[in-house]
């Protein structure tokens, strides 16, 4: 069963993955206390926002650190699938070692991207999750389960539109042979995602919520979670992009891929 061939060929890579991750023990435990400075950096800045103001938009000082927590949440869990892989296609095609890739008996896309899984973002996901239900309490919210699963199922989707656009994204390495900046620079824009939908207007706004659209990304499955989604277009929008933008993916990956020029060549 072809399903099950995949299952067993990914358990095998998160075995590697172990068993690296393991080896350097030290870099895995700098790495995870290096995340958790930069998330209590985002939550201080928080802090600051609300001894100026009591709200941005709709979204009061709980809500938007409930926000954070999402966005941390979704930004980890995409960190340890496929971040690492991404990154690293452009060092795979400039060696040469895309040749036996794409000898393999499997999918390429599918080995490419998740070849290497990062553990260390699963450790900081979890605190997301905590600081998300610390905020909840703090907002009395008691979420039915029909919105837990519309938070969890939206998130998902999330997380495929951000993998869809940094695949394509690195894939122009089969142009250029380096597209690290580029990969870089769209992971960076993550950081407009722990911001409010609200605090942002015009065309900035419209190019980061349709075009790139971090700012769905998160705000949609917070506001499904803090019952603040007044209408289905944005949940509905959300579903369409990242159907969109796989699509577009994977024609922009068959294109690039038939640039490639082996190493041996």
């Amino acid at each position: 069963m072809n399903l099950q061939r995949y299952g067993i060929i990914y358990s095998a890579l998160w075995k590697n993955s172990v068993a690296r991750e393991m080896s350097f023990k030290g870099n895995f435990l700098l790495w995870i206390v290096v995340e958790l400075l930069w998330f209590g950096l985002q939550l201080s800045f928080v802090g600051v926002i609300f001894r100026q103001t009591e709200s941005v938009g709709t979204w009061n000082q709980w809500e938007m650190v409930l926000l954070v927590g999402a966005s941390n949440f979704i930004q980890q869990i995409y960190q340890a699938f496929f971040l690492v892989n991404c990154t690293n296609l452009s060092e795979l095609i400039r060696t040469g070692k895309m040749d036996f890739l794409l000898l393999l008996p499997v999918n390429t896309r599918f080995i490419v991207s998740l070849r290497q899984v990062d553990l260390g973002a699963f450790v900081n996901a979890v605190f997301g999750l905590c600081v998300m239900l610390y905020a909840a309490t703090r907002l009395h919210l008691h979420p039915s389960a029909l919105q837990i699963l519309g938070f969890t199922g939206l998130c998902v989707v999330g997380i495929l539109i951000h993998y869809s656009l940094m695949f394509m994204l690195a894939a122009v390495s089969f142009w250029t042979v380096r597209a690290q900046g580029i990969v870089w620079g769209y992971y960076n824009l993550f950081n407009i995602a722990r911001m409010p939908d609200e605090a942002f207007h015009g065309a900035f706004k419209a190019v980061f919520t349709f075009a790139l659209p971090v700012l769905l990304v998160s705000n949609v499955p917070t506001r499904v979670l803090a019952d603040k989604l007044v209408s289905p277009v944005a949940w509905i929008s959300l579903l369409v992009l990242g159907a969109l933008w796989a699509l577009i993916s994977e024609w922009f990956w068959r294109i690039s891929v038939r640039r490639y020029t082996s190493a041996s060549s």
